[in-house]
């Protein structure tokens, strides 16, 4: 199976999935840096969802935690990793944003 790419901003600060903007990661950060993190990330990511099939609580709570720690380190999180004084807009939807007149012609291809 074959994954599409997803849709990203024309500034490249966000992906688009279902309608929705996620930040993307810092693309200042060095290769080696960012696979550490995405490593660091699929570890956390993979402990959340040992813990929940345990059904340990305190677990899963730390694992969640972790995620966090990474998704900072990354950029997604946190403070914007962007110098213009741009708003950060994740979790906002596409449509109700500056990004509305560009997903609109996205949108309609």
């Amino acid at each position: 199976m074959v994954r599409e790419a997803p849709l990203s901003t024309p500034d490249g600060r966000y992906i688009v999935v279902r309608g929705r903007l996620w930040r993307k990661a810092n693309p200042g950060l060095s290769d080696s840096e960012r696979e550490s993190f995405v490593h660091d990330l699929m570890d956390a990511r993979r402990a959340v969802g040992q813990a929940r099939r345990s059904g340990d609580e305190s677990a899963e709570h730390a694992a969640h935690g972790a995620v966090d720690i990474v998704k900072h380190k990354l950029g997604e999180r946190g403070p914007v990793w962007w110098t213009d004084g741009a708003p950060d807009l994740n979790r906002h939807m596409a449509r109700t944003t500056l990004y509305a007149a560009w997903f609109a012609t996205i949108n309609a291809s």
